[in-house]
């Protein structure tokens, strides 16, 4: 009989001082943890020695959304204060956002903001309010001439000018996220340039962050769960350019979760084709992966869907004993934090021929 999924099966436990609550001084200086799955090891390099660890003819699969200014403040007609975090762009007026009240305001209520102009409440979507923007210029605009960057809620200070910029890629053009792709936050124009040289080409996705990737999981069936909306973009010239990868022996490898969700999102009967449209993909242990031969990603909170889906690639027990390793040698965690690098399969990790690596055996406690 398969035992069901438990959110707490994804438990691990973190010292708060290894949340990382600021960027380091260089993008391309964090550590890299690089799992190989079928040899169960894991091996501690920087993120900077990632050339050496593809090869000549990889695509390296990045988000290129940019983040938007998404934090707003105003009051309520009664004096109340109100903090906006847009959760996405609907429409070129209109948004879904949580709000920070003392008490929820009522279908039809306006909101000033520090400008005077008018936020109308429409409703509620679930834990999100449906919002509309009566101003002339477009939200994105709005956004930009008063928002703030949303840090996420584990980063215990307020933004700043050095956010402005450490809280994009560098390669962002895109914008619609209301939070980062982080695992694109370890490149810079240095590092890229040196991908680059070694033949190692690159292919972008859009796909807007949601406020709704910071949100709790409730349900404690893993199945039960019901993921939030996020809109992306897969396009042909990509989906011609990973075939074509493939096609000659190159691996795809995607720089982060978001990168992932777009491509299986645009997978149908296992096959990559362009797509444009909301997914609410939610990949947990058991599913099947089609698009992908490696994954770059950063270190996910703990129960989240994202270390779910980090799980479903490499095996909750392995992601757990590398957690475990990443804790002891005091990696830095979440958005500002420090990479790893897996590889599903030993064939594929670059670590097969003699390199010096760490194994450790699967955690005795884990039984999945």
């Amino acid at each position: 009989m398969i035992v069901p999924l438990k959110k707490s099966d994804f438990h691990f436990d973190l010292p708060p001082e290894l949340i990382a609550q600021a960027p380091l001084a260089e993008r391309s200086s964090s550590r890299l943890l690089v799992l190989d799955v079928d040899r169960k090891s894991l091996l501690d390099r920087q993120f900077r020695e990632l050339p050496d660890l593809l090869r000549a003819g990889d695509l390296l699969v990045f988000n290129d959304t940019r983040v938007l200014p998404a934090r707003l403040f105003g009051r309520k007609s009664s004096g109340g204060a109100v903090e906006i975090l847009i959760e996405r762009v609907t429409g070129r007026h209109e948004a879904t956002a949580q709000l920070g009240v003392s008490k929820k305001p009522k279908e039809g209520s306006a909101i000033e903001l520090a400008d005077g102009s008018l936020v109308r409440v429409l409703g509620r979507d679930g834990e999100f309010f449906r919002l509309r923007f009566e101003a002339a210029e477009p939200l994105e605009k709005l956004l930009l001439r008063l928002g703030r960057m949303p840090l996420p809620p584990y980063i215990d200070r307020e933004a700043d000018a050095v956010d402005g910029e450490r809280y994009q890629t560098v390669f962002a053009r895109e914008p619609g996220a209301v939070a980062a792709p982080t695992a694109g936050l370890h490149f810079d124009q240095s590092l890229l340039a040196t991908l680059a040289e070694r033949g190692i080409e690159s292919g972008h996705v859009t796909l807007h962050v949601g406020a709704g990737t910071f949100q709790p999981m409730r349900a404690e069936r893993v199945e039960d769960h019901v993921m939030h909306r996020e809109w992306l973009n897969v396009g042909a010239e990509l989906v011609d350019r990973i075939h074509r990868t493939r096609a000659r022996g190159g691996r795809v490898i995607a720089v982060g979760t978001t990168v992932v969700r777009a491509l299986e999102s645009a997978s149908r009967n296992g096959v990559l084709e362009p797509f444009a449209g909301e997914t609410q993909i939610f990949i947990f242990p058991g599913y099947r992966f089609t698009s992908i031969d490696g994954l770059l990603t950063n270190f996910h909170l703990p129960e989240s869907t994202l270390l779910m889906l980090v799980s479903a690639l490499a095996g909750r027990e392995l992601i757990l004993d590398a957690y475990r390793h990443a804790v002891e040698q005091r990696y830095r965690f979440f958005s500002y934090g420090d990479a790893m690098l897996i590889w599903p399969d030993c064939r594929e990790s670059g670590m097969e021929n003699g390199e010096s690596v760490k194994r450790r055996p699967p955690s005795a406690s884990s039984n999945s």
